[in-house]
C-alpha cells in the first residue's frame, strides 16, 4: 500500500544545507506492521512526516496505493508521543471527534466509538476527562480514536516515549491486541529496539548522516505475542542483530 520511491528531504540549517534523508526506498504491504527504529537525527521522524503528508519531499516521491502523497488525509491516522487529546472533551467525545468532522450521525458515532473505547479497555473511563487519566490510558485514547476514523494507515511515532518502562510493555501488548483484531498498515516509529522486535513483522534500522535504511530485518516470530516470547532465544538473537545493526554503525565523515 505504501511505496517510498528514493525520498530525498533537505532543509537550509544556518546557511548551508542539512541532509535529513538520502535516497530512501522501502514497499509496506497491506496490514504490514512495521518499525523504524535508529540513532537521534536519522530521519524518522521526518519521514513519517512525509508519509502523513506534514512534509514534503526534496525529491522522490511516497505513495499510497499508487497516488502521490501530497498532504495529509483521512486514509492516514498519526499518534504522537504527546497525546493531544481535547482536555475539555471527554473519552468518548474524543474518540467521536474525527467522526464528528466526518458528518458522521450522533448514534453512528457512539457506536463506534464505544466499540473502540472497549478495544482498548477504557469503557469504565469513557465519561472521563483526560486529566483524569494516567498517561497509558490517554496513549489509549489517542489509539482508540485513530483507529475510529478508519484509516488505512496508522503512523505512530514514539507514542510510548513518555510512559514508565512497565506501561510500556502493557501497552505494547494493547496495541497488538488492537491490530490483530482491527487490522491496519502499520508505521511505528521508536529507539527502543526491543519494542520494534516485539511489535513487527519488519523492522526497519536507518542510519544518520545522510538518514538511510542500512538493513531491513524480518521478524519471523509467531502472533499473538507476550511475556515468554520476551525471553525466547529466537526473540533475543532477532533482538542482538537489530541491536548491532542500530548501534554498530559507520557514520560518513
Amino acid at each position: 500500500m505504501i511505496t517510498i520511491d528514493r525520498i530525498h528531504k533537505s532543509f537550509p540549517l544556518k546557511g548551508e544545507t542539512f541532509t535529513a534523508l538520502g535516497e530512501v526506498s522501502l514497499e509496506l504491504a497491506d496490514n504490514e506492521f512495521v518499525t523504524i527504529v535508529g540513532p537521534s537525527g536519522c530521519g524518522k521522524t521526518t519521514l513519517m512526516n512525509i508519509l502523513a503528508g506534514l512534509e514534503t519531499p526534496t525529491s522522490g516521491q511516497a505513495l499510497l496505493d499508487g497516488k502521490a502523497i501530497n498532504g495529509p488525509g483521512p486514509d492516514r491516522g498519526v499518534i504522537f508521543q504527546q497525546y493531544a487529546l481535547f482536555p475539555w472533551l471527554t473519552v468518548r467525545k474524543n474518540v467521536e471527534f474525527g467522526l464528528k468532522t466526518k458528518g458522521v450521525g450522533r448514534e453512528e458515532r457512539r457506536r463506534i466509538a464505544e466499540h473502540f473505547i472497549e478495544l482498548v479497555g477504557l469503557t469504565q473511563f469513557a465519561d472521563a476527562l483526560p486529566k483524569m487519566l494516567s498517561g497509558g490510558m490517554k496513549q489509549r485514547v489517542a489509539i482508540a480514536r485513530a483507529y475510529a476514523v478508519n484509516p488505512s494507515i496508522l503512523l505512530m511515532d514514539e507514542p510510548f516515549g513518555a510512559v514508565d518502562a512497565l506501561t510500556r510493555v502493557r501497552l505494547q501488548d494493547q496495541l497488538l491486541v488492537t491490530w490483530s483484531q482491527e487490522k491496519r498498515t502499520v508505521v511505528f516509529i521508536t529507539h527502543d529496539v526491543d519494542e520494534a522486535v516485539f511489535l513487527a513483522n519488519r523492522v526497519v534500522v536507518m542510519a544518520a548522516r545522510p538518514g538511510r535504511v542500512v538493513e531491513v530485518v524480518d521478524v519471523d516470530l509467531p502472533y499473538p505475542r507476550n511475556d515468554e516470547l520476551r525471553l525466547s532465544p529466537a526473540f533475543t538473537a532477532l533482538r542482538n542483530r537489530v541491536w548491532n545493526a542500530v548501534y554498530h554503525q559507520e557514520t560518513p565523515a
